[in-house]
């Protein structure tokens, strides 16, 4: 048996904008969750949807457990096994790092929706809203927050 149950309703009155930046120190994930859950209930915003976007072809975004750090391990070694740096990509130009990168955002994907209720994301227990870094060197990395709601 499937129950679905409303949880709230009402009008959207309001939508808020906000940046982001993000600074990496090479390949591997960030965990921007703090962040995010500070700018969300600074909005005053109670009930709505946030949608987070990534800026960039070399980066993404992942919502994935912040438990055990073991877990971001496993995804980077699982991203060097889906796009290898020596698989002989034409586009190489900007490094044998910028090709698999793009390969991995895409795979990943650079935006979220996540909806929030009593001015808090609802993600589940375990969960970590995370910039994953695709290239080998430093980069500063924008995000867009959008938050629409009442």
């Amino acid at each position: 048996m499937l129950n679905v149950e409303t949880i709230s309703e009402g009008s959207v009155t309001q939508q808020v904008n906000g940046r982001l930046q993000v600074d990496t120190d090479g390949q591997g994930l960030v965990e921007i969750t703090e962040a995010v859950s500070r700018w969300v209930f600074g909005t005053g915003i109670l009930h709505g949807l946030l949608t987070i976007f990534c800026r960039h072809t070399s980066a993404s975004l992942l919502i994935q457990e912040n438990a055990d750090p073991d877990v971001r391990l496993d995804l980077m070694v699982a991203f060097d096994r889906l796009a290898p740096r020596d698989a002989g990509y034409i586009h190489a130009t900007e490094g044998p790092d910028d090709m698999p990168a793009h390969i991995r955002t895409v795979l990943s994907g650079v935006s979220l929706s996540i909806p929030v209720m009593e001015g808090q994301m609802t993600l589940g227990t375990w969960q970590g809203l995370y910039l994953a870094e695709h290239r080998d060197s430093p980069h500063r990395r924008d995000i867009i927050l959008h938050l629409i709601g009442a």
